[in-house]
């Protein structure tokens, strides 16, 4: 539980090594915009969103998996980014209009 952990309050000599979790977060959103900026070029302006939202998701997922794979104080820093990283997409997720998805998925002869 992790109230009852007291020994990220008591400072020890030599252990350096603590999380760096608010680096680690604007790493990732910061690729996530410098993704988001290169790919604005490729798929229509309609489509940016969900690339997007896909990008924060599959980032989301891969942290999980490495929390996954951590066995030390590390694994609870990285389900919380992952957490996080899956919040933001949903939130992000609200601001795309349905007729976007349907104009990515569904095929017409109607000139736009």
């Amino acid at each position: 539980m992790a109230i009852a952990d007291r020994r990220q309050m008591v400072r020890t000599k030599g252990r350096d090594n603590t999380p760096r979790g608010k680096e680690l977060m604007a790493g990732i959103l910061l690729l996530a915009l410098v993704l988001a900026l290169g790919v604005r070029n490729i798929v229509p302006v309609d489509a940016l969103a969900p690339v997007v939202v896909t990008l924060l998701f599959a980032a989301a997922a891969l942290m999980a998996g490495l929390a996954l794979l951590c066995r030390d104080r590390f694994r609870a820093m990285s389900f919380d980014l992952a957490g996080g990283l899956t919040f933001i997409g949903v939130v992000l997720s609200v601001l795309i209009e349905p007729d976007q998805m349907i104009r990515l998925f569904a095929f017409s002869d109607q000139p736009e």
